[in-house]
C-alpha cells in the first residue's frame, strides 16, 4: 500500500511546484491602428466599433450602417486626425502603453517580484490573444490583467474581460486568472493627477477654471446599470479636494460622442465654446480617465478643444498632458498591481 509522504517530500514537492509557476501582469489599452492611414483605420474601427460591448444596438442594423456607411467614410476622416498627432515612435496611445509596461516591470523587479509584463491592445496589435498565446507558451501558469481603465464601464472593461474569455475558451489548459476592474479612486493614482497639474502649473501658470474631461459613454448604457458615471464624478470629486480646488474652479465634462444617441453630459466642447463665450480668459483641461495621449487627448482636446475656446472669445488654452510615464503613476499603477498580485508566488 503506498506510503503518506514525508514532510520533507512534501516541502520538496512544494518548492518544486512553486519554482515551475510563472506570473504574468497583462496591462491592457483600447489600442489605434498600426500606421494613420486610412487603410490601417479601417479594419480597427471595424473591430473596435463590432463589438456588441460599444454599440448596443441590433448586431444586423449596425452591420448595414458599419459597413455600409461609416467605414466607406470615417476611415479617411480619423486617419487625417491620427496623422497629426502621430510621433516618431508610432501612435502615441501604443508607445506610451508600451513604456509604462516596461517601466512597471522595473519597479515590480526592483521591488523582488518575478513577473513578466506585457502591454496589450483590445483593437491592435499586440493583441490580448497574441499576448497571451505567447505568456502561455512561455509557461505562465497566472495572468494579472490590469487594464487601463481607472473607471470601469461595460463598453471597456468589461470588453477586455470578453476578449481574455474568448481566448480561454479555445483552450485546453487555462492559466489562473485575476481582473482589476477598476481604481478611480485609488489614492496614489489620485495623488499621481494631481501632481501632474501641480506640476504643470508651477511651470506654465495656472488658468481660471480646470476642467475635467472624461471620455462619454452613451446615457442609456448608465440607466442600464453601468457604473462610470459615478466613478469619474467621485475622481473628479477625490482631485478637486486633493488640488483644493472650489465647485467654481473646477468643471466635469464628458467628451468623444459618437453618433446621435445622447450622452453623459456636458459634453466637453460645448462647454469649452461657453467658457470662452463666459468671459473666462484662461482655462486649463486635463483628462483624467486616460492614462496616456492618445487622439481623444492629444487631438479632440489639445487641438480641437483649444480652437473652440479661442473662437468663443477665450484667450488662452493650455491642455495639461496625461500620466504617461510620470514616476508618480508608474508607482501608482505598481501599488495597483503588487496589492492584486497578493498571495501568488511572485518572489
Amino acid at each position: 500500500m503506498p506510503q503518506a509522504p514525508t514532510n520533507a517530500s512534501t516541502s520538496a514537492a512544494t518548492n518544486t511546484s512553486s519554482s515551475n509557476e510563472r506570473t504574468a501582469v497583462l496591462w491592457c489599452n483600447l489600442g489605434s491602428p498600426d500606421a494613420p492611414t486610412a487603410a490601417a483605420v479601417r479594419p480597427y474601427l471595424a473591430d473596435f466599433l463590432g463589438d456588441p460591448r460599444v454599440v448596443e444596438i441590433p448586431k444586423v442594423l449596425w452591420a448595414l450602417i458599419l459597413h455600409g456607411i461609416i467605414l466607406r467614410v470615417r476611415p479617411a476622416k480619423s486617419a487625417a486626425k491620427y496623422a497629426s498627432i502621430w510621433m516618431p515612435e508610432g501612435s502615441p496611445l501604443k508607445v506610451w502603453t508600451q513604456k509604462q509596461a516596461t517601466l512597471l516591470a522595473d519597479w515590480l523587479g526592483e521591488r523582488g517580484h518575478r513577473v513578466t509584463v506585457r502591454d496589450a491592445m483590445r483593437y491592435a496589435n499586440p493583441s490580448i490573444a497574441s499576448r497571451l498565446d505567447a505568456l502561455q507558451a512561455e509557461g505562465t501558469t497566472r495572468v494579472l490583467v490590469l487594464q487601463a481603465y481607472p473607471q470601469y464601464s461595460a463598453t471597456t472593461t468589461a470588453s477586455v474581460i470578453d476578449a481574455v474569455n474568448d481566448w480561454s475558451r479555445k483552450q485546453r489548459r487555462i492559466p489562473e486568472f485575476r481582473f482589476v476592474n477598476q481604481y478611480h479612486d485609488d489614492p496614489a493614482y489620485i495623488d499621481a493627477l494631481a501632481q501632474g497639474i501641480e506640476r504643470h502649473w508651477k511651470t506654465e501658470g495656472r488658468g481660471e477654471v480646470l476642467l475635467m474631461s472624461f471620455h462619454g459613454i452613451p446615457a442609456r448604457n448608465i440607466a442600464l446599470g453601468d457604473p462610470y458615471q459615478a466613478q469619474c464624478l467621485e475622481t473628479a470629486r477625490l482631485l478637486a479636494a486633493r488640488l483644493g480646488l472650489s465647485d467654481a474652479q473646477h468643471r466635469v465634462t464628458f467628451q468623444s460622442r459618437f453618433g446621435r444617441a445622447k450622452w453623459l453630459e456636458p459634453y466637453s466642447e460645448p462647454t469649452l465654446r461657453e467658457l470662452g463665450a463666459s468671459g473666462i480668459k484662461r482655462v486649463d483641461v486635463v483628462c483624467p480617465g486616460f492614462p496616456a495621449d492618445c487622439l481623444e487627448t492629444l487631438e479632440e482636446i489639445a487641438m480641437e478643444g483649444r480652437e473652440a475656446f479661442l473662437h468663443a472669445g477665450g484667450q488662452a488654452f493650455s491642455y495639461i498632458p496625461c500620466l504617461n510615464d510620470s514616476p508618480a503613476w508608474i508607482t501608482a499603477l505598481a501599488g495597483i498591481a503588487e496589492r492584486n498580485l497578493a498571495g501568488w508566488p511572485t518572489k
